[in-house]
């Protein structure tokens, strides 16, 4: 019996062994996937949510175990910040919100990405909060209420839209779902420290190695399973914006947006006005299409764009129709005015900065005196080419008219008309032209024989 016993403790001892073994790969593939780093500094906008979503969608496919979202942020647009948390939901990576370094805050649209992570986590010094919708860009963000001053219906409409969004994604991740509500409709902000006393955020590091150590053997759940981290020793990849996401940054500023409309617009005028030259038209066809394409992504007032496009349609007419400033003023103005209306949101690093506005109200100013000037100096020149320039030439007569006859008009034999008869190599001067043939006069009231 006691051997019996021996025999098959000594097989499960196998059995273990074999286990273990086969275990063994398994926890060291974990312990070796890597962490990717997607950094977030500055307003959320296209851009930013093009960066986040595609990086969550490579990195889940390339095998990763965790993505640390590192953001510094005032916030940005709605319509971004859904998009980023949609697939921070759908993510099947676990996703790690890092309010980092010492000093960044994730106010507005940055409290709503926080709550939607799995995991939340803030360095000392930093704080998030302020997450009222009027704060948040889209569509009227950039009407700001007077203090005292009753919400419109449209107001409430989105400020119970918002904090039914924000309650739910902290009952999803087990958070502080009360004070999340008090962030959107009282705008209040949390240090920290306080955040990790009133269980908004799950962790408190000074670095990202620390926070990594700290979530070391955590368990994650990811689409209702678990997911055990082995991140104390994982590498670390930085996965930096790629040119197609700089490119978008870059279209989808406001100020660049405004910058280059103009100078596709002009550059469409320079081309209508001297056909051929080819690059201005080539040059301004690029640059508004980029334009359009940026301001389609940003809460734009279509007032504020209709009223460009009319200064620039004035100032247009006056380089044709000059009116001794008075169409080209007005299009100047029209066009400032425009352009302070054209962003709709009050969301800092998404307005255009007004000494912006008014330098390129100025180049348009000088670009539509330069335009003027010479076209005022094309129509004083005397004509080179057509009908009008016969009018006024000498010339000699070829033989006898009474009244009609041949004369040599600059190097070119004509057929004309005198009112007065006229006589061989006899010096006329050309005075008018009826289709083919030319009136002329003679020089003197005396016949000048050959």
């Amino acid at each position: 019996m006691a051997a019996a016993l021996v025999r098959v403790l000594r097989g499960w001892r196998f059995v273990l062994a074999a286990l273990l073994l086969a275990g063994w790969p398994a926890a060291r593939a974990a312990a070796s996937a890597p962490v990717v780093l997607l950094t977030v500094d500055g307003a959320i906008g296209p851009a930013y949510a093009d960066y986040i979503v595609r990086g969550i969608s490579r990195d889940a496919r390339q095998g990763s175990q965790l993505i640390v979202l590192q953001m510094d942020t005032p916030g940005g647009l709605d319509t971004s910040m859904r998009a980023i948390i949609r697939a921070i939901l759908g993510s099947r990576v676990p996703v790690a919100c890092y309010v980092a370094p010492g000093g960044a805050r994730a106010a507005s649209a940055g409290t709503y990405i926080l709550y939607a992570c799995h995991i939340a986590a803030m360095a000392p010094g930093t704080n998030l909060g302020a997450a009222t919708p009027v704060m948040i860009g889209g569509g009227g963000g950039g009407q700001q209420r007077e203090k005292g001053a009753e919400p419109s219906p449209m107001e409430h409409k989105q400020m119970n839209d918002a904090a039914a969004y924000i309650i739910g994604l902290a009952h999803l991740r087990g958070r502080n779902a009360d004070w999340a509500e008090r962030a959107v409709r009282e705008a209040v902000s949390l240090p920290a420290e306080d955040a990790l006393k009133a269980h908004v955020i799950d962790f408190i590091a000074p670095s990202l190695r620390q926070l990594l150590e700290q979530l070391d053997g955590k368990t994650v759940s990811v689409l209702g399973v678990p997911h055990v981290l082995h991140t104390a020793a994982a590498p670390v990849l930085d996965s930096q914006p790629d040119w197609r996401t700089r490119l978008l940054a870059a279209i989808t500023n406001p100020s660049v947006a405004l910058i280059l409309m103009t100078v596709g617009i002009y550059g469409l005028i320079f081309e209508f006005m001297n056909p051929g030259m080819v690059a201005p038209g080539v040059t301004g066809t690029i640059c508004l299409l980029l334009a359009l394409y940026g301001l389609q992504l940003l809460p734009i007032h279509y007032s504020g764009l209709a009223l460009i496009f009319l200064g620039i349609a004035f100032m247009i007419a006056e380089a044709f129709l000059p009116t001794f400033g008075a169409i080209g003023i007005g299009g100047v103005i029209s066009f400032v005015i425009g352009a302070l209306m054209l962003i709709d949101t009050s969301l800092p690093g998404l307005g255009i900065p007004p000494y912006l506005i008014v330098t390129v109200g100025i180049v348009a100013a000088l670009l539509l005196g330069t335009t003027a000037n010479i076209a005022l100096r094309t129509r004083r020149r005397k004509p080179v080419t057509g009908a009008e320039t016969l009018i006024g030439l000498e010339a000699e007569m070829l033989g006898d008219a009474a009244p009609e006859g041949w004369a040599n008009v600059g190097g070119e034999t004509w057929r004309v008309v005198s009112a007065t008869p006229l006589r061989r190599a006899q010096r006329v001067r050309v005075v008018a032209r009826r289709g083919h043939v030319l009136e002329v006069a003679p020089l003197d009231n005396h016949a000048q024989g050959a």
